[in-house]
């Protein structure tokens, strides 16, 4: 009797480990990987509400500096804009005293937001005019930036340097939404 009664023991224990077996498969294992994704969906709702009140908060800086940017921004026409890039390198030139060399200016049309007028100039000075030159082109408030800069010597000593600039100045439309 006590083999039948072993037999019995271990059919109602694989049975048993069986329905454990099923029951992870079937219930805790989706269970506990909806908690999983629940969690992550919180994590990222909490981090886009984070960023939200944020932006809320940060609401008036944006829109200044958005007004900043509008109104620092090169003329819709790429002529005007090409003049108006052309007369701030001229101020910049004049005020530093470096000597200007070529200036070539190139509309490149993004999209229906805005273009960009980039311009390829160099200039020669010493280290002092190049220094002034830079600190007037980076205090002026019109919307250029700089994508690369090349400063070489002209001569054996470094008093003579050239400077190579590429800058991108921003054209928005005349009507903003």
């Amino acid at each position: 009797m006590e083999i039948k009664n072993r037999e019995k023991l271990l059919g109602i224990a694989v049975l048993a480990l069986a329905g454990f077996w099923l029951l992870n498969l079937l219930v805790l294992k989706p269970m506990i990987q909806s908690w999983h994704d629940r969690s992550d969906r919180i994590a990222k709702l909490t981090a886009q509400l984070r960023d939200g009140r944020s932006l809320v908060q940060r609401g008036p800086e944006l829109i200044a500096r958005w007004n900043r940017m509008q109104t620092n921004s090169l003329a819709s026409s790429a002529s005007l804009a090409e003049d108006q890039l052309f007369t701030a390198f001229d101020g910049w030139v004049r005020d530093s005293g470096v000597t200007q060399g070529s200036f070539h200016p190139q509309l490149r049309e993004t999209d229906n937001d805005y273009s960009v007028l980039e311009c390829r100039a160099d200039v020669t000075g010493s280290i002092e005019q190049i220094f002034n030159f830079l600190y007037d082109l980076e205090k002026d408030p019109i919307a250029i930036k700089l994508d690369t800069v090349g400063l070489t010597s002209r001569d054996d000593n470094g008093r003579q340097l050239s400077l190579v600039l590429e800058m991108s100045g921003l054209m928005l439309p005349a009507s903003q939404p």
